[in-house]
């Protein structure tokens, strides 16, 4: 028996995803990989995993809602297979000379000219939120690969800490320090690139 879809856009014939989904899709997995290649092999793998259980979809979700959590199974199963390639423990190999010096050695972002200024509450309202999340992803791009990956793991894609120190093999201290720094490097990121309706955060 065919299944049953709640939203009546929803195509089951595979044949229409790649046109329905696939760009959508390979932003998604290019936004968590940041290679054009693995996203669109990711993407490649998600749909040959949807037509193979495509009987389980019960249509409590869209069809683009249920393919995007393939999508982010695939995705971790990525990050697990190139962190066999490299560990996540040795910190220091994260960042470059240039983004290093603006960190202590317990992890922390020094004080000093190079701390990142509080935003005011007059600048969140003055916020474009598609502009603000544009430049979000061009900021993190800048991130180290690896630094980049956790944090989309956890700020992003929402996975528990446990979860993330468990797949990647590193302690919660160490989760904490990736996120401080990466959070830190993309707020310092965003003080310098992005500006409000007239001002310069």
């Amino acid at each position: 028996m065919e299944p049953a879809s709640q939203n009546p856009s929803d195509s089951l014939d595979p044949s229409t995803w790649v046109e329905a989904y696939g760009d959508y899709l390979w932003r998604f997995a290019l936004m968590r990989v940041n290679n054009p290649s693995v996203a669109e092999d990711l993407v490649q793998e998600t749909f040959l995993a949807g037509i193979k259980s495509l009987k389980n979809f019960g249509g409590r979700s869209t069809l683009k809602t249920w393919l995007t959590g393939i999508l982010k199974f695939k995705v971790m199963d990525y990050y697990r297979k190139s962190t066999r390639e490299k560990s996540f423990t040795q910190l220091s190999s994260f960042y470059d000379d240039e983004e290093s010096e603006h960190f202590g050695e317990d992890g922390h972002w020094l004080h000093g000219d190079f701390s990142p200024a509080d935003w005011s509450a007059e600048q969140w309202e003055n916020f474009d939120r598609q502009e603000f999340m544009n430049q979000l992803m061009a900021c993190s791009e800048k991130l180290p690969p690896k630094i980049r990956q956790v944090y989309i793991m956890r700020e992003i894609d929402g996975i528990e800490s446990k979860d993330i120190t468990e797949q990647l093999n590193i302690t919660p201290q160490n989760l904490w320090t990736i996120l401080h720094r990466a959070r830190m490097a993309l707020r310092k990121c965003l003080q310098d690139n992005w500006s409000s309706s007239d001002k310069r955060l």
